[in-house]
């Protein structure tokens, strides 16, 4: 109970609510009626059984595990190393969760300054449909992973938090009846060529695609350029 007293939203049940703070914004926030547009993904990339696959960090997750199906395509041998579980009942947003056993492995959290690496046991679910591996609050708490939402989104393992990791863009769904070969061919060119081109800082992005379809119709390679793209060329006229 003495921990609690630095909680007080936990030991006091009467709250005062005479002073409220509005809290401060890290980032720009978007207009009303567009706030879910500004979520970000918990995905990132980890190595598991020498291959590179995705693992979601969810502080919700009662434990870390994975779906039975994703894991027969990623490790086919796994239930080799299966170890049994007892006594456990989990449940998901609308249905339970049937639990086969755990799976030991190691993880490796890829870094350039240093790879670390940690032994993580899985619950293998039955009926989960997931196609990557979720690491629940269980390691999350043991080995002190830390989710921050800064300027700059990352996560860090321990107490070193200078040693960060990143996690993979948000990428969401297009319409299919909305893609046109046009717009697939702007977009392969765009990653290729744009990304890779040195532009201007005053160009704004959207400026930066409405760019596109001169460039890819003149074929131009743009990192070949020498001089930044949406540069001004001052000519004197005599």
């Amino acid at each position: 109970m003495e921990s609690y007293s630095h909680f007080p939203q936990l030991s006091n049940g009467q709250l005062d609510l005479q002073t409220i703070q509005d809290a401060q914004l890290i980032k720009i926030k978007p207009n009303r009626g567009k706030g879910y547009t500004s979520g970000n993904s918990c995905i990132t990339v980890v190595v598991i059984d020498n291959k590179p696959t995705k693992r979601l960090l969810d502080p919700e997750a009662f434990c870390s595990c994975v779906g039975k199906s994703f894991l027969d395509t990623f490790v086919p041998n796994f239930e080799d190393q299966f170890l049994p579980i007892y006594g456990i009942k989990l449940n998901s947003a609308i249905s339970p969760m049937e639990a086969l056993g755990l799976f030991e492995t190691t993880v490796i959290f890829p870094h350039i300054n240093g790879n670390l690496r940690i032994t993580d046991e899985f619950v293998v679910m039955q009926n989960c449909s997931s196609t990557h591996f979720i690491m629940g609050n269980d390691y999350l708490i043991m080995y002190g992973i830390d989710l921050h939402n800064n300027k700059g989104r990352y996560s860090t393992i321990g107490d070193n938090k200078y040693h960060t990791f990143a996690f993979l863009p948000f990428k969401r769904q297009i319409a299919v009846s909305k893609v046109s070969p046009v717009s697939l061919e702007l977009e392969e060119y765009k990653a290729e060529q744009l990304n890779e081109a040195g532009t201007t800082l005053h160009l704004i992005d959207k400026r930066k695609v409405n760019l596109l379809p001169f460039y890819i119709t003149t074929k131009m390679h743009l990192h070949q350029r020498k001089t930044l793209c949406g540069q001004l060329l001052v000519m004197k006229l005599t």
